[in-house]
């Protein structure tokens, strides 16, 4: 079984991007985990316990995430809806992003489209931000082609896009493009963290804030890069976790 765990909790805890474990995070946490997506019933009241998730507050959640949308059940065995396996995929490229050799071109969008209401717009920010592109003003959207995906087609309904070679220096730019600085030290605290983290919630904690890190890390070619930049040891610890909590799966599914 092959795990990238975990998802994305609902409430700040602090600064550093901790947040509690309810029972529809672990849920998700661990069906965004596996390969395929889904899991017994009976696995899941296993799995959950030492997260101080009891049966019937499990059984709740359950009910309330079919109802929503998030899962779907058939018989006794619950897995992600179509919505949630987009969530997935964007959780493994963050672990492992697909990457080439930077020839110094930088992808840009510009955003033509008029007209649009406020939940439009917020939607294409989004999709924007997703695919790890910047905002440089106002509808200009860029980043170094560096990545090894092309941009959807449907953005050529709302916008230009095109490549291009700013004449600023790249390594000013994408320093006013990302909070480099910022993401370094959120990176470095959550690797400190799991490294003095010994409860299997308390990891589970630090490993999914860990994920939402990963999934803001602008992964820009190596030469714009700050000096020790954690992005890869990030990768590679959880990486680690991923397979540990892996064969504990691996471990309960044969009990």
């Amino acid at each position: 079984m092959r795990v990238n765990v975990p998802a994305e909790p609902e409430q700040e805890e602090d600064p550093a991007g901790l947040r509690p474990l309810s029972a529809r995070s672990v849920v998700l946490s661990l069906l965004l985990g596996v390969h395929p997506p889904e899991l017994p019933v009976r696995d899941l009241v296993r799995l959950v316990e030492p997260f101080g998730v009891g049966g019937s507050t499990l059984r709740a959640a359950l009910s309330r995430m079919v109802a929503a949308g998030d899962l779907r059940r058939t018989d006794a065995v619950y897995r992600l809806s179509d919505r949630l396996l987009a969530r997935q995929r964007r959780q493994d490229e963050a672990v492992h992003p697909r990457t080439r050799a930077w020839d110094g071109d930088w992808e840009m969008v510009v955003v033509t489209a008029t007209g649009r209401g406020p939940a439009e717009r917020a939607e294409l920010r989004a999709r924007l931000t997703a695919l790890r592109l910047a905002e440089l003003r106002e509808g200009v959207w860029l980043r170094p082609a560096n990545l090894d995906r092309p941009l959807p087609t449907g953005l050529r309904q709302v916008a230009l896009t095109c490549t291009a070679r700013p004449d600023e220096p790249p390594h000013a730019l994408a320093a006013r493009l990302w909070p480099l600085a910022d993401w370094a030290a959120g990176a470095r605290s959550l690797l400190a963290r799991a490294s003095r983290a010994d409860r299997p919630a308390d990891r589970f904690t630090v490993y999914a804030a860990a994920v939402r890190h990963l999934l803001t890390d602008p992964v820009l070619p190596p030469e714009l890069l700050p000096a020790d930049w954690p992005g890869d040891a990030l990768r590679t610890a959880y990486t680690g976790y991923r397979r540990e909590l892996g064969a504990a799966l691996d471990a309960r599914g044969t009990d």
